[in-house]
Order: structure tokens, then sequence, then C-alpha cells
């Protein structure tokens, strides 16, 4: 969710970057253990943010996150909408899963980019460039491209606009998270997993999880895994990358995501659709590069207040200027 000024230390750029690429395979992972679990969408989502603020708030007690941890009601109120935003957009693109193929949902999800642009421009007045116009153009023939689908393929259709959606909701916490400076991003993270869990309480049906079985394994995972560990990888990468190097390996999530769907459940995206992938790539990569080089005007983040002495992790802007995942 976040990005900030990288090492100098090109060690510490190694070791980043194999954080993050392991975080950002897990990532592709995602699909296949919200299919394995077997349950409902709202229900997935519910355990995931349950487990997650377990996972995360053990995390920040261990190393000390809770001491001057910078948060205000303010503050707190908007990571809080941010994950009002966050939680939804789960919902979606799990049952955007449902609807269509894990491949397919998350290459139109990863259209993100282009709508954290747009409502800049509604919410902020930013203007729209010629560069991101024509950018955005390229994205949006990559989605015709990809969607791939016969008018009467409803279902098809139905699971690209849920991912559509689920992407909108990405960029709206996205706009709504970067204001939370000064705020240690495990901590940002942990209130938005703990706002899903009152908020999801009353759509969660916990007399179908009765015959869940081993499909808990598979929840607990994408707690503990998908959102515990892997954010942990995200935010201790960030600190040590550019935003160029950020930006390049994001794209192993969908990348993953795809081979993982083809080797699982032999889905597999046709002729057509393929050459579809690679524009909205491009047109992603490019928008994302621009923006965090030449990143929106914005109040200087703060830095976070130094806890316990566990080494140079630096607190960092919430906002995925140049990262996007699931």
């Amino acid at each position: 969710m976040t990005s900030t000024s990288a090492s100098t230390n090109p060690s510490g750029e190694r070791t980043g970057t194999l954080q993050l690429t392991a975080a950002m395979a897990l990532s592709g992972t995602l699909g296949i253990f919200v299919v394995e679990s077997g349950a409902a969408a709202f229900n997935v989502v519910f355990f995931r943010v349950l487990f997650g603020a377990l996972a995360l708030g053990a995390y920040a007690f261990a190393r000390g996150y809770f001491r001057d941890h910078g948060l205000t009601l303010k503050k707190a109120g908007l990571a809080a909408l941010g994950g009002v935003f966050i939680v939804f957009n789960w919902v979606f693109l799990f049952k955007a899963y449902e609807a269509t193929s894990i491949s397919l949902a998350t290459v139109v999800y990863h259209t993100q980019p282009f709508f954290l642009v747009l409502l800049s421009a509604l919410v902020f007045r930013e203007r729209l460039s010629r560069f991101q116009l024509g950018w955005l153009a390229v994205a949006f023939a990559g989605l015709v491209l990809v969607s791939g689908v016969r008018p009467g393929d409803t279902a098809s259709l139905a699971g690209i606009g849920l991912a559509l959606l689920a992407a909108v909701l990405y960029a709206l916490s996205t706009l709504v998270t970067k204001r939370v400076t000064g705020v240690r991003p495990h901590l940002v993270a942990l209130v938005q997993v703990l706002v899903g869990i009152p908020l999801l309480l009353p759509f969660t049906d916990f007399d179908a999880m009765g015959g869940t079985g081993t499909g808990w394994a598979w929840l607990a995972g994408l707690g503990v895994i998908h959102t515990g560990l892997m954010y942990v990888l995200m935010y201790a990468a960030y600190v040590k990358l550019p935003t160029s190097k950020i930006a390049v390996l994001a794209f192993t999530y969908p990348a993953v995501a795809m081979v993982a769907d083809w080797a699982v459940y032999g889905h597999h995206i046709g002729l057509v659709q393929a050459l579809g992938v690679p524009l909205i790539i491009a047109a992603s990569l490019k928008v994302t590069l621009a923006r965090g080089a030449n990143p929106a005007p914005a109040r200087a983040a703060r830095p976070a207040p130094r806890t316990v002495a566990h080494g140079p992790e630096d607190a960092s802007r919430t906002a995925t200027r140049a990262a996007s995942t699931a």
C-alpha cells in the first residue's frame, strides 16, 4: 500500500527485490486460496480480516509499533474509511473469481492505476495530460480484447464488471489512505482489517461454515499469509526500492496468478484475450511510473515516531503509488 524513498545500499535493494517478489508471488496465489476455501465471498473476506488482524496485531505488538503510534482521531478515521473501500474491494474481487476465471479477473483488476488517475482528476481537480489520456485509451483497448466474451456470456461479463468495481474501490482506498502520514503502514493496515470485522458481520453466514472442514486452513492462510506475511514483506521492501522497480515487480502478481490458474484449474486466456494483456500491463506501468516520478502535490510525510530499536525500518506514506495488490 505504500512507497517511500529507496535505500542507496545495493545489498538492501537486492533484499528489497527478493522481499517484494515474494510478496507479489504470494499475492498471485490468492485466488487459489479463495476458491479452495469453498466459502462465499463475504464469508471469505470476514475470516480474512479476522485472521489478518490477529497476524498484523501480533507483528505490530512484537515490533513495538503500538508505542508512540502517531495515530490521531482524524488519521484513524481516514484509515478506517480506506478500510471500508479495501474490504469491499476484496468482496467484489472474490465474487469476480466466482463469476469468471482468476486469470481474467486479475488482469482486469489491474486497471486500478487508471481509476486512480480519473478519480484524482475528479476529486482533486488534477489535470489529465495527453500522455495519461493516450495510455488510458491503450488500456481500454486492452480491456476490450481481454474481455473476449460473447454478448450472451453473462457470467464472464459479470465477472469483468465485478473486477472493475473492485479496482475502483481500491483506487478510492488509495486516495483516502495516502492522506494518512506519520503512521507506520502496518498500523494503518491493522486499522483497515479491524474495521472489516464489524462491517462484514451482518453479511457473514456462519451457518454455512459448519461443513467448511479443510477450508478453514485456506481461510487462515488468507489472513496469516496473504494479509499478515504479505504486507510485512511489502512494507519492508518499499523502503529499500525505487518507485520504478516497485512498479515493475508489481506485475509478478498477475503473472503468477495466470500461471497458477492454468496449473491448478486449467483456465487460460485465449489468443485474442492474450493480445490485450500486454496492452493493459504496458499502459498501467507507464502511468504508474509517471505518477511515481511526478507525484501529485500533497503534504510532506512526517516520519513515524521511533518505537523500538529493531533496525532502520522507516515509516512510509500509506498509498499505493507504485504497487497494486489484492
